[in-house]
């Protein structure tokens, strides 16, 4: 079975999927309704960008219903978006995608303040709410963590148990629990899934960070946790992340070390779990990965990412810049592990003026025939401080909003833009 791999949320570098919402004062009914038609076509384009790349796994982040759970919200937006709402349930369905979705930190079941139990039943309702509209199966999951510990782990653990019983028959039935880096080892989790009947979704960082056994591989705990995954919930779901250097304990890394991730997946893989990509660089390590282990990639894949990243290494090293395009001479070789070793290593240099200004004429390039006489002089000003050693970011948004202007459609879509 082909590997699934995917990301959460947010895609990258792809136009037309930026959710939005509105402070709660302006949350009227005819603000949210602009906002949820916006953002239900954003989902749309992030499903077909997902589509076309081969990533059949995706998380729908929470706040795609602005308010979703929330009584400022008065819209019955299942009702007036169900045209909507099942045509996106259908695209998922008929091209083999997997949704889920993950509520926040502050939806915690197993709290002892009745009032914010109400919230998380509430929170999880319209998570489960908007699973139903798309009319996706049960498989598509609502991960949650167990909450907090609140001086008394057993008394936490039994609290959460009997207030499962306070959640709808449709909730409990997509609920997955998850263990955290803090409070809930994966052994936690797992007395916690066989005691309600959940599955358990198995963390690699959190349990990096808070292990339950340091003894125990990432692959005893993931064959552990496929014992808890019925017909009815599909393929086991775990995630995968790793430790961002210099940042506190179980905070994520910028994006997948290739490397790393395929010494994981080779431990893993006879399980055939789904696997999660918990990383802020989110589809451009989705297909990192994909290019990496799914069957039928070959060199025209690395060419499509070439064509992607090949701005954002070249402000950072045209020595590499050259490396990559030699790589990638041999039409009948698959060299991925090197590509994206190279390309993760560039990504990785200091930052440098001059080059980030070379890059910069050479994006400037497309266009600067077409461009008007005022935007040539603003391209002067902004490449000017640039050389002066002022910031990159704003001459980026000019020569991205001059793609968007001019063309080539690819470079609209260059990594060039995001890092």
């Amino acid at each position: 079975m082909s590997a699934n791999i995917g990301y959460a949320c947010l895609t990258l570098g792809v136009p037309s999927t930026q959710l939005k919402s509105c402070v709660m004062k302006n949350a009227s009914a005819e603000k949210l309704r602009g906002l949820i038609a916006g953002n239900l076509a954003a989902l749309d384009h992030m499903l077909d960008y997902n589509i076309a790349a081969g990533i059949r796994l995706f998380r729908i982040s929470s706040d795609i219903i602005p308010f979703g759970s929330s009584p400022v919200n008065t819209l019955d937006w299942p009702a007036v978006f169900r045209g909507e709402l099942l045509a996106l349930g259908r695209k998922i369905k008929t091209n083999g995608l997997r949704v889920s979705m993950h509520p926040g930190q502050y939806t915690v079941l197993n709290s002892p303040d009745a009032g914010v139990v109400a919230r998380a039943v509430d929170d999880l309702r319209y998570h489960n709410r908007f699973l139903d509209a798309l009319d996706v199966p049960a498989e598509c999951k609502i991960i949650l963590h167990a909450g907090g510990v609140y001086g008394d782990k057993r008394a936490a653990l039994d609290r959460l148990a009997q207030q499962f019983s306070l959640l709808d028959a449709g909730v409990r039935a997509r609920l997955a629990l998850e263990n955290d880096e803090r409070c809930y080892s994966i052994a936690d989790i797992l007395d916690l899934s066989r005691r309600l009947g959940v599955p358990a979704v198995y963390d690699c960082l959190h349990n990096a960070v808070h292990p339950a056994d340091e003894t125990r591989s990432d692959a005893y705990w993931v064959g552990v946790c496929r014992e808890t995954w019925q017909a009815r919930d599909g393929r086991q779901k775990i995630h995968y992340s790793s430790q961002a250097a210099g940042q506190p304990k179980g905070a994520h890394s910028a994006g997948v070390s290739l490397s790393d991730f395929l010494a994981f997946y080779d431990t893993v893989k006879a399980f055939e779990p789904d696997i999660m990509l918990e990383v802020k660089d989110k589809n451009l390590s989705a297909v990192k990965c994909l290019n990496a282990v799914a069957e039928g990639r070959a060199m025209k894949h690395l060419e499509e990412e070439w064509s992607r990243y090949k701005y954002a290494v070249l402000e950072k090293s045209q020595g590499i810049y050259g490396e990559i395009r030699n790589l990638l001479k041999d039409k009948e070789s698959y060299p991925v592990r090197a590509f994206y070793a190279l390309v993760e290593e560039a990504l990785s240099r200091p930052y440098h003026p001059g080059q980030a200004a070379n890059a910069a004429e050479h994006v400037w390039g497309y266009f600067k025939d077409l461009a008007s006489q005022t935007e040539k002089n603003r391209f002067g000003e902004l490449l000017g401080s640039l050389r002066a050693g002022g910031s990159a970011q704003s001459l980026k948004r000019f020569l991205h909003k001059c793609a968007r202007r001019y063309g080539p459609a690819y470079l609209q879509n260059s990594y060039y833009f995001i890092f």
